[in-house]
């Protein structure tokens, strides 16, 4: 698999980079700036970007802007941005423009290699990653009557660790439950937020999304 790493701070991007061919990903590019790094994939598009949400020149959303961007231009690349804090309105304003292979991790994840290289694979397989300690902040939220209101606990617990954008069978194993009975909870939760057509990835997102958003 083929990833490009950007990150204004060198030794950080070097020890990703490190970390991501030691697990056998291919880098094939690493960059300082979003602007680098765009004319990069426009040249040869990897099947993942790793993005430092701010770099040059204003150290602001210049690695949220370029995944964004990503998500018109270049539709197949898989973006995962990486941020210091958790700030989950970054987070929201990634997988609302296309909700398909993009994802929102802690630097800190990177730690923990298993974290960061499922991560990076997810979002390449087109799949939605989103930081466990961000869907915590969203679910602290005090919200407004909903549609959420109607979920049992067991539905609410199941859509928390799908707002990770984690499969069915890790639902499995973080909650121990039966593949049966977690697609019972998923049904049961597409029909409680009106999700009632369409393709069970679609419709994951949507539920994912209305859940974030409260």
């Amino acid at each position: 698999m083929r990833v490009m790493v950007a990150d204004d701070a060198a030794l950080f991007r070097e020890g990703l980079a490190r970390l991501l061919a030691d697990a056998g990903f291919e880098v094939v590019a690493q960059v300082g700036d979003a602007r680098a790094l765009l004319d990069r994939i426009g040249q040869d598009p990897p099947d993942v970007a790793v993005v430092d949400i701010r770099m040059p020149p204003t150290h602001t959303t210049e690695g949220l802007d370029a995944a964004r961007a990503l998500r018109t231009s270049h539709p197949g690349v898989g973006v995962l941005v990486l941020s210091a804090h958790v700030e989950p309105h970054y987070a929201l304003q990634l997988i609302e423009d296309g909700a398909r292979g993009a994802g929102y991790l802690l630097k800190e994840r990177v730690a923990d290699l298993s974290e960061l290289t499922d991560a990076v694979r997810r979002v390449a397989a087109g799949g939605l990653v989103v930081d466990p300690s961000v869907v915590a902040q969203l679910v602290g939220r005090k919200r407004a009557r909903s549609p959420l209101d109607e979920l049992t606990d067991r539905e609410r617990e199941v859509l928390t660790v799908m707002a990770e954008g984690r499969t069915n069978q890790a639902i499995c194993r973080r909650l121990f439950l039966s593949p049966k009975t977690v697609e019972a909870y998923v049904r049961a939760i597409f029909t409680k937020l009106g999700l009632h057509q369409g393709a069970d990835d679609n419709r994951r997102v949507l539920a994912v999304l209305t859940y974030l958003r409260g």
